[in-house]
């Protein structure tokens, strides 16, 4: 309808530039958009005030203009100026009614476009280290990105989504690290855990599991492990210098084979227990991208000396650093530390420049909102090497908090004990925590309610949805228990049967569903559609409240059937989206 009301604006247009009115503009921007009081119409265009100037009139002339040009249409029963200059167009009921036949038509590809012209698209989202299992914080990243993605794909994109596994650097050496120290305690070896070493019973679990496969291959004394290490603290010494010296010691005593193994079993074991999580929780990667294979191939070198010969780069106190503050970052970064190390910004300037390098039209980031001062440095990077920074989109998610019985629930504790992706899941289930995850805008801080989560009541907004859903399903039951006959080209012919003020709304409802997707998708809002469903689920509620629908008379039995059931296609479309299950039965 929209599309239809662009056409015929366009056609006005063209005849007042005809006429010698309006210059001829074929590029012109025809602005249509939903009415935000049906009484004043179902769309508004204001076309006339932005067109007033150029053609030296009054805005409401023009757009008297404007209506007076308009061709006629099966589609528009109403067409008013109001306000300054504002064209209001009312859709007359016929084209609604027919919406319910369409929809059936369409079933799964009601909603889909194909705006996005098959343009590749790269979501990377969750990418979180290694270290440890997902924690709610990164529940949230997981659902968001997993819906930008889906919702790219119904707007005609070519989406591929991609985890970065963060497998080399100091962060996992110090993993590496804590599980042997751990598997010496199994070893019955005695010696206190670094301060700054990784806790949680996860860590205990990875151990036990490597002296079960491999005994006490790698057991080594602890008074050699400990032998003039610097003090830790809590004893007046540095935590940081000491886990490295635990590590350059795992090194020695092991042999770079026997540590690289169980570096590499941790590892393993780690990304293994991440992948379940998302997968339980409904996620899949089409790629797992290993910062390692980075390092291994050369492309961090390489990335480094084309800054290096571009005269981007500079040394200070035994260090290598980019000079982004050329590029509008607030201060220069180091890329290579004064131990020869490349840090994690030269891994992700190879990694983004590769991105770029593997034809995707547009790459999406999905971070945390504490790496929001990383943006300006992953642009001035790429700038630097002249990539283009705008072909990047960073997608910020704010932390989520855990609220039960109006009390917030502690996240994590110094023992290294937090709540994980999969407590939650296990809790609340999968369907609920993806909705509630992605209910508010991502930049948003989100209280995420338990109890709420998992009421059985018309407050709980994802109940509520697919209670809808539910009903639709009880309601085709009960036709054939009734011994009603119904199939959806039963409903074709009768929609001029809908004439009641719920079905209207309804039928409306339903008409904006694609214009929700693909606005959901540009500006990457999710809550868009949450938000929309709620509203539809509530418009058939009350509607289903309100009317009987199997009725005698099968005109209208069959009409309302195929009503329901266009509705019931839409939630279970979005609810898909949102990767939530459209249940017949609660």
């Amino acid at each position: 309808m929209k599309a239809e009301i662009h056409a015929l604006l366009q056609q006005a247009l063209e005849a007042l530039a005809n006429d010698g009115i309006l210059e001829a503009n074929a590029e012109l921007n025809i602005p249509v958009e939903r009415g935000r009081d049906d009484s004043h119409g179902d769309f508004a265009s204001p076309i006339a005030l932005a067109l007033a100037r150029s053609a030296r009139c009054n805005p409401r002339q023009l757009a008297e203009q404007i209506v007076e040009r308009l061709p006629s249409s099966s589609v528009i029963g109403k067409t008013e100026i109001a306000g300054p200059g504002f064209i209001n167009f009312t859709i007359q009921n016929g084209a609604y009614q027919s919406l319910a036949s369409e929809i059936l038509q369409a079933d799964t590809r009601y909603g889909t476009s194909t705006l996005g012209e098959k343009q590749r698209i790269q979501v990377e989202f969750v990418s979180a280290n290694p270290t440890g299992p997902l924690h709610v914080g990164h529940g949230r990243g997981a659902a968001y990105g997993a819906v930008v993605a889906n919702l790219l794909r119904a707007t005609g994109h070519e989406v591929e989504s991609e985890y970065y596994v963060n497998d080399a650097g100091r962060q996992m050496d110090i993993l590496a690290a804590s599980v042997w120290l751990r598997y010496l305690q199994r070893c019955s070896e005695t010696l206190t855990f670094p301060a700054n070493g990784y806790r949680g019973a996860y860590i205990q679990t990875i151990a036990d599991e490597l002296h079960n496969q491999h005994g006490e291959a790698f057991r080594q004394p602890a008074k050699r492990v400990l032998k003039d290490l610097p003090a830790d603290e809590p004893d007046g010494g540095d935590k940081e210098t000491y886990i490295d010296s635990v590590i350059e010691r795992a090194r020695k005593l092991l042999g770079e084979r026997s540590y690289r193994l169980i570096h590499g079993y941790v590892l393993a074991a780690l990304v293994e227990e991440i992948r379940d999580d998302l997968l339980d929780f409904g996620i899949g990667f089409e790629q797992w991208y290993s910062e390692r294979s980075l390092m291994d191939s050369g492309a961090v070198t390489t990335v480094i000396e084309r800054l290096r010969d571009a005269g981007h780069l500079y040394e200070r106190e035994g260090a290598l650093w980019f000079r982004s503050t050329e590029f509008d970052d607030e201060k220069d970064r180091v890329v290579v530390r004064e131990n020869g190390q490349t840090t994690y910004f030269a891994s992700d300037i190879a990694y983004h420049l590769d991105k770029f390098e593997r034809g995707f039209t547009r790459v999406i980031d999905v971070w945390g909102a504490d790496h929001h001062g990383y943006v300006p440095r992953v642009r001035a990077a790429l700038q630097a090497l002249q990539a283009d920074p705008d072909r990047l989109d960073v997608l910020l998610v704010q932390f989520a908090n855990l609220y039960r019985g109006g009390e917030k629930v502690p996240m994590s504790t110094r023992s290294g004990e937090f709540v994980t992706l999969r407590q939650l899941r296990e809790d609340v289930g999968r369907d609920a925590a993806r909705f509630f995850y992605v209910m508010r805008k991502s930049d948003q801080h989100l209280d995420f309610d338990l109890d709420l989560a998992k009421a059985e009541s018309n407050e709980n907004p994802v109940y509520y949805i697919q209670y809808a859903h539910a009903r639709i399903a009880s309601v085709m039951r009960q036709t054939k228990e009734k011994g009603f006959r119904w199939q959806s080209a039963d409903s074709f012919d009768v929609t001029g049967e809908l004439v009641e003020d719920h079905e209207l709304v309804l039928l409306r409802r339903l008409s904006r569903y694609p214009e929700v997707v693909e606005a959901a998708a540009l500006s990457y809002e999710p809550h868009q559609l949450a938000y929309y469903l709620r509203e539809l689920a509530n418009d058939f509620h009350t509607y289903y409240n309100a009317h009987i629908f199997l009725v005698d008379a099968a005109p209208l039995r069959n009409a309302r059937l195929g009503l329901i059931n266009a509705t019931r296609i839409v939630l279970r479309n979005g609810l898909t989206l949102l990767g939530v299950s459209a249940p017949d039965t609660m």
